[in-house]
């Protein structure tokens, strides 16, 4: 095959946008997705060859779409036509909805409906809706993002990925955080348990019966979970709990990764950490609290053990906190960080200025 870069292929803005979106959306099926990778790697001139090696396909099948693509734009990416009525509108239609769809709604409304978009265009609500999935367009949906505005955001990062990815020598890292207000919230009747034909079903109100808070601290290396419950969240809970870690692992180097906030920060705090200079603090950026591993566990925790739970006390709570803990470290592994330093900041330094010009993060 070869490795000469075929013509750029011509896609507009609007298009762009569309394929990108289709990309990122985890809800897009592979089929499409493997297009839209085809039609934006062929618009920035990469060679049929490397597209079709990339992505994992022949280099008839990069040809096929790029043809379809040139003569029907995003619609010509859609799956074969099937017997039945024909499509009622045209591209040029097609190109009102998507522009229109991407302005700001009338004042007084947030974001476009069918029912209003339709009516502006005269058109039928079935035939802006088509578009829309053609486009995969989502006006009715909302993410958030929130930037880092950490002076030491790249320091941080390269950090605490370093100790993800290429821990010191037999030093032990350990992501540290609190989950606190856990509820012990009861049904106010018994649970319907699940059977052939009908799903598990509860009350929707219930009893506040109490809270705890959880301290815990995530083994990178082995995935295995030290936890411990108290009826406080205050900087001497936190400090009560620093000292059961460092009984846990009595010896070596303990790196911490653990987030900003102030009871972490405390004189107790530092003068501890000058007495057990083996013990040293790694902290995440500011609103970048995800880049502690111990939140994922805190997520399981919540939907395996809690979420769905009913507890009469606290101690009941407790009980399934310490149960689910015990059972985790029985069969524990380590999650695994694919991302780099690099990859993270290529992202978190981006300006919000980039975004609305881009339309995506």
């Amino acid at each position: 095959m070869s490795n000469h870069p075929a013509p750029a292929l011509a896609v507009n803005e609007v298009d762009r946008a569309a394929l990108n979106a289709i990309v990122r959306a985890p809800t897009s099926e592979q089929r499409a997705v493997m297009r839209a990778r085809i039609i934006l790697a062929s618009a920035d001139g990469t060679a049929i060859s490397r597209i079709a090696s990339d992505l994992g396909v022949e280099a008839n099948t990069v040809k096929l779409w790029r043809r379809r693509y040139e003569r029907a734009g995003l619609a010509g990416l859609a799956e074969a036509p099937r017997p039945g009525r024909p499509p009622t509108y045209s591209r040029a239609d097609r190109d009102r909805v998507i522009a229109l769809t991407l302005e700001p709604p009338p004042e007084g409304v947030t974001h476009w409906s069918v029912r209003r978009l339709a009516k502006g265009l005269a058109m039928s609500e079935t035939t802006v809706w088509r578009i829309w999935q053609s486009a995969n367009l989502r006006p009715h949906q909302v993410e958030t993002f929130k930037f880092s505005t950490d002076p030491d955001l790249e320091a941080k990062v390269r950090d605490v990925v370093g100790l993800y990815l290429a821990p010191p020598e037999r030093a032990i890292v350990l992501s540290v955080d609190e989950k606190t207000q856990i509820q012990a919230l009861d049904r106010t009747a018994p649970m319907l348990p699940m059977k052939p034909g009908q799903v598990e079903r509860h009350t929707h109100d219930y009893k506040r019966n109490g809270t705890t808070h959880l301290f815990a601290a995530l083994e990178i290396a082995t995935g295995k979970v030290t936890a411990q419950t108290r009826a406080r969240h205050t900087a001497a809970d936190f400090l009560a709990f620093l000292r059961e870690i460092e009984h846990a692992y009595p010896q070596g180097e303990l790196h911490v990764v653990l987030d900003n906030v102030s009871s972490h920060k405390t004189p107790a705090i530092r003068e501890w950490l000058e007495a057990n200079p083996r013990v040293s603090f790694r902290f995440t950026p500011t609103s970048a609290s995800w880049m502690n591993q111990i939140e994922t566990w805190f997520g399981i925790l919540s939907r395996q053990a809690i979420r769905r739970g009913s507890f009469r006390s606290v101690k009941e709570l407790i009980a399934m906190i310490n149960a689910f803990t015990a059972q985790w470290n029985e069969g524990s592994t380590p999650f695994q960080w694919v991302k780099t330093a690099d990859q993270i900041l290529a992202k978190a330094v981006r300006k919000p200025s980039a975004i609305s010009e881009s339309g995506h993060q």
